[in-house]
């Protein structure tokens, strides 16, 4: 009734940027511009049920329901469209936020629709429409990551150089926001890779990371340069033709970091490191090394 589209949806945005994704799609898709959308989550008084975002499935689940959402949304108004503006049907398409009758060059704009919908039914649901999507196919990005990496032989310290990403996550909704969250999860997998480790007493079974004083956290100062290229193909298993990358920086990023140690210290004989490969780690790896080579 104030002119604007909510969209309310089961999946929960934690920094994604959900609420500007989604609101893209139905923009692009009904022609409105952005600040004509609500957005809303995580509100079980708006939303029927929710499963999270867990899976990477907000884009291709939350996404693909939206799309058909928005599908059913048109499809309603079209015959309102047409009596409004007193064509067939057949005649009358729907383009840039308005429906047009090309026999008469008259146009009516989609929110004006929704309005007349609105005050027709007796129940205030107008255009209003509901899809739930719960087994939506898996979709299986590509990828391949590089790291180029210095070691320290005297102190075993690792220095990441450059860190290279060329992943097929399919259509793009906005590649800003893909590749900022593709970089967040490797800067996951290199803390995983370097130092994050929790830690227990063995004899009394007392937690010893604790606290963030204990715990290390990746900071700025140990990310390299992120070289990022975004290239795929859309897939069919969903009407976006997205492709999940929630998980994808992090599922890539320790196991690229450790290959590319190895490598680094395979001159040495050295082809096995548990992670977290900390510095001590290395250099005690590094002097075994050294010592079996001298006898």
């Amino acid at each position: 009734a104030d002119g604007k589209v909510e969209i309310a949806v089961g999946t929960e945005s934690q920094g994604q940027g959900h609420e500007t994704s989604l609101t893209q799609i139905a923009a692009g898709k009904l022609g409105l511009p952005p600040s004509v959308f609500r957005y809303v989550q995580a509100d079980t008084a708006a939303t029927r049920m929710g499963h999270g975002h867990g899976g990477a499935r907000t884009m291709h689940m939350g996404g693909g329901a939206l799309a058909r959402a928005l599908d059913a949304v048109l499809a309603k108004a079209a015959p309102l469209a047409a009596e409004l503006l007193q064509a067939e049907a057949g005649d009358v398409t729907f383009e840039a936020g308005r429906f047009h009758a090309a026999s008469s060059g008259q146009s009516v704009a989609l929110l004006e629709v929704a309005r007349a919908a609105r005050e027709r039914d007796v129940a205030g649901q107008g255009l209003d429409s509901f899809v739930h999507v719960m087994d939506a196919p898996f979709t299986f990005p590509n990828g391949c990551h590089a790291a180029e990496v210095v070691v320290d032989p005297d102190t075993g310290g690792v220095e990441l150089l450059h860190y290279t990403i060329c992943d097929d996550y399919g259509q793009l909704i906005n590649p800003k926001l893909t590749e900022g969250q593709v970089v967040g999860g490797v800067a996951q997998g290199i803390g995983q890779a370097l130092g994050e480790l929790v830690l227990y007493d063995s004899g009394t079974g007392q937690l010893l990371t604790g606290s963030l004083m204990d715990y290390l956290v990746p900071r700025t100062g140990l990310m390299p340069e992120f070289r990022v290229q975004l290239e795929g193909a859309p897939t069919a298993a969903n009407p976006l033709g997205v492709k999940g990358s929630g998980q994808a920086g992090a599922i890539a990023g320790a196991q690229t970091v450790v290959n590319a140690v190895l490598d680094a210290l395979a001159p040495l004989g050295v082809d096995h490191l548990d992670m977290p490969l900390t510095a001590e780690k290395i250099w005690r790896a590094i002097a075994v090394a050294r010592q079996d080579t001298r006898a």
